[in-house]
């Protein structure tokens, strides 16, 4: 492998003369243009595109082997191993390219609103398009803590640097690598902003559990009498829209912590999905984007500058990114109470979940490392029908840590805080996708509605036969036939049939998980 010789330190890099240090938004905004890095849309907003990769690359993303975390992560196909050796060599070469750049950018900020928890980081890049992003997404400090900030994990992005895997050790141009002893993430080789994001979510997720703070992959919002919803749920659920409601002020829309103190935002902004984005459906999020917000990937007209947000030509993976300052209905700062309800999402596409049903502590745990949904045909290449997929604790790709370690701290929770827990089915009812329907969207806001009211705390439930789950027999705006996803079949043997099949999906994907209690595997489905 060859080295970079005459090391280099990360103060190096810093100190230079060609280094912008936590520039304001319209500085930024003028040097993506000058730069030809993104256009002005019509409302404001840059606009950029990142090429080959509109998306995370997770066969590119590794975490060092180091002999202070490597016992507590849990290794395999999502947390891959790399060696300090590669790692400080790649490391070195990314530094060395840095400090010779016309221009770099660097923010300083936080991850985690509450202070108490709060990880002072900054993220260096060579794109200023890449650092207004980061300045939307993550805390931004006063003037006051700017003064005293010092950074204690730094992301380092080098979208155009890019690996050769014969000598730099990785599995392609690109590379994702976090270290923890070093407290860097590296990223080259990929325009995606994303990456970002999502690494220090990862940090994050490793950090937090030694501080007795649960890291949670969720939105959440809080009602007008203070009470606290989580709302768990993988693309395509409906966590967005449902987490969204007027009469609940949102306190982030994907990554909050749950410590002793109550919730907390991990970050300062949102990064939305905005295919077939309208103003009607989802008018806070087409207000958000105005000057200094960030899209990416999106289609414009090419004289008019307007985003057409049902053009896919580019990837049905656009994004926007804003401050949370860009809502109107938000909770500031993104810090409140224990939850007192959690919604666990899913479109299921067999159509054989119950459209609500209430968990007990041991239900929830075991969804929860479940984290079931249905990929439905078209939204990826090569999908031609439904299928099942599990990602544990909702999150999968983001967690250095055994899902045992996640689900037990859930669980403590449940019981501290008395929290409710309900498995919502935003999915099919009357039969599978292309037989039965997909659930009134009016008759699942009815359900979350009530479940958050405590409604459906005195209801009389029934035992669903196959997965054992409790279904209020009575929802108000809800008919009773509905809430019974057996009787919206015309055939009852079908029901029984995809119902197994589901069943038994669910029992392979939990066998693979250890150091699991028996209480929580006999919490899934009765049908084994």
């Amino acid at each position: 492998m060859n080295s970079v010789s005459n090391r280099i330190e990360l103060k190096d890099v810093l100190s230079g003369a060609n280094v912008h240090h936590n520039p304001s938004v319209p500085v930024l905004v003028e040097k993506t243009l000058a730069r030809g890095e993104g256009v002005l849309t019509s409302t404001g907003a840059i606009c950029a595109t990142t090429g080959k990769y509109t998306g995370r690359s997770p066969k590119d993303k590794f975490i060092v082997e180091e002999a202070s975390s490597k016992d507590s992560i849990d290794w395999g196909s999502v947390n891959q191993p790399i060696s300090p050796e590669v790692f400080d060599a790649l490391y070195q070469k990314v530094l060395h390219y840095l400090h010779v750049q016309g221009e770099i950018f660097c923010f300083k900020g936080f991850a985690g609103a509450d202070p108490k928890y709060r990880l002072p980081m900054q993220v260096i890049n060579e794109s200023a398009w890449h650092n207004l992003f980061a300045h939307q997404l993550f805390i931004r400090p006063t003037e006051e803590e700017l003064k005293t900030h010092e950074a204690e994990f730094t992301v380092i992005s080098a979208p155009n640097f890019k690996a050769d895997p014969a000598v730099d050790g990785t599995a392609s141009e690109t590379f994702i690598i976090i270290s923890f002893e070093r407290k860097v993430v590296l990223i080259g080789g990929t325009e995606y902003a994303g990456e970002m994001k999502k690494s220090i979510f990862s940090v994050m997720n490793y950090l937090l559990p030694e501080k007795h703070v649960l890291p949670m992959h969720c939105s959440a919002n809080v009602g007008q009498e203070g009470d606290v919803a989580l709302f768990f749920g993988l693309s395509g659920t409906g966590k967005t829209t449902l987490s969204a409601e007027a009469t609940r002020r949102l306190i982030g829309d994907d990554e909050h912590g749950w410590s002793n103190n109550g919730v907390f935002n991990i970050e300062g902004g949102c990064y939305a999905k905005c295919i077939n984005l309208s103003q009607e459906k989802e008018p806070q999020i087409w207000d958000a984007i105005r000057f200094g917000s960030v899209l990416e990937n999106v289609v414009l007209n090419e004289n008019s500058r307007i985003a057409d947000y049902d053009d896919a030509t580019l990837t049905e993976n656009t994004r926007a990114a804003y401050p949370m300052q860009a809502l109107d209905n938000i909770v500031d700062p993104s810090i409140a109470g224990h939850p007192n309800t959690i919604i666990f999402l899913t479109a299921d596409a067999s159509g054989v979940l119950p459209p609500i049903s209430r968990l007990t502590k041991e239900q929830a745990m075991y969804h929860f490392i479940s984290g079931y949904t249905s990929k439905l045909a078209g939204t990826e290449r090569g999908i031609t029908e439904p299928q099942a997929v599990f990602s544990t604790c909702f999150g999968s790709p983001f967690l250095p840590r055994a899902a045992s370690v996640y689900a037990e701290m859930l669980g403590e929770k449940i019981d501290q805080y008395q929290t409710s827990v309900f498995l919502v089915n935003t999915g099919w009812t009357g039969g599978e996708y292309g037989v039965g329907k997909r659930m009134n969207l009016s008759y699942t806001r009815a359900m979350v509605r009530a479940a958050l009211e405590g409604e459906l705390d005195a209801v009389e439930t029934v035992q669903d036969p196959i997965f054992g789950l409790q279904i209020p027999l009575h929802c108000p705006g809800v008919p009773d036939e509905v809430l019974q996803p057996m009787k919206t079949w015309a055939d009852e043997a079908a029901y029984v049939q995809n119902a197994t099949e589901l069943a038994q999906k669910f029992n392979e994907n939990f066998s693979k998980f250890s150091g699991i209690s028996e209480d929580i595997k006999n919490a899934g489905p009765l049908v084994k």
